[in-house]
């Protein structure tokens, strides 16, 4: 739902249609993907590893190898997106590998038990633990901060169902309401109005930013809805629109 709020409509699902297409057996397109993901790869593998990833790293390959798996597995109709898919499967592939060369090593070495590697794996899966503990908790509370916005919406005569509809439509346009809807909150008087009013102060905004009266009409709404998440305590909203605007 917020992705329709905050990004273009046309290109939510357009890694997973690209996935699709490799799926159906373009393997060009497979190998654009892949090399356009490294950094994503680079970075779930580091945080397995605790180190820093290189490219020449065997662990690097690793993940490299769990990206292509992710791909060929992907299904939409699961209910979560390739990254979050890809992942945990390359840090299942990257701790399945620390763990057969920790074995080796602990062989080569003579090593009577398997106590140091019993350790690693503690560690690495403690670690892995704590990480999806406070992803859990990241959207526990990304959920409550939706439901609270919601509850303020009705307040003002608004549902999700409305911005939806009444959301500028492309990118420009939306990050433009964005940066009227910043004005509005950093002005003391015009806040108030909205607050109190319950509805956007038209003549008090239309001379202070440089946009017609028309355009704020229609992006009224729309406007007002970002003026309250700018205004509210509302920590994992704001995010998406500091990602807009910082474009």
């Amino acid at each position: 739902m917020l992705s329709l709020l905050f990004m273009a409509k046309k290109r939510k699902n357009k890694l997973e249609d690209t996935v699709m297409l490799i799926q159906q057996g373009d393997n060009e397109l497979r190998d654009t993907l892949i090399d356009s993901y490294k950094p994503f790869i680079a970075k779930s593998v580091s945080s397995v590893c605790k180190r820093y990833i290189h490219e020449s790293d065997d662990e690097f390959s690793i993940g490299l190898i769990a990206f292509n798996e992710a791909i060929d597995k992907y299904a939409a109709d699961k209910g979560h997106s390739l990254l979050s898919f890809a992942e945990v499967l390359i840090k299942r592939r990257v701790i399945d590998y620390i763990r057969r060369h920790s074995r080796n090593q602990s062989l080569s070495l003579n090593h009577g038990d398997a106590s140091d590697e019993d350790a690693a794996r503690s560690t690495i899966e403690d670690d892995l633990s704590m990480e999806d503990y406070k992803k859990k908790s990241d959207e526990e509370k990304r959920r409550d901060e939706i439901i609270h916005f919601q509850k303020l919406l009705q307040d003002f005569d608004l549902s999700f169902s409305d911005l939806v509809e009444q959301s500028p439509k492309h990118a420009d346009a939306r990050k433009n309401a964005m940066v009227v809807a910043k004005v509005l909150t950093e002005n003391d008087e015009l806040r108030n109005l909205l607050i109190e009013k319950k509805r956007l102060p038209l003549k008090q905004l239309e001379d202070t930013v440089h946009v017609s009266r028309k355009t704020l009409e229609r992006n009224r709404k729309y406007i007002i809805a970002i003026s309250l998440i700018l205004s509210g305590d509302f920590i994992y909203l704001k995010d998406y629109i500091k990602g807009v605007l910082d474009t």
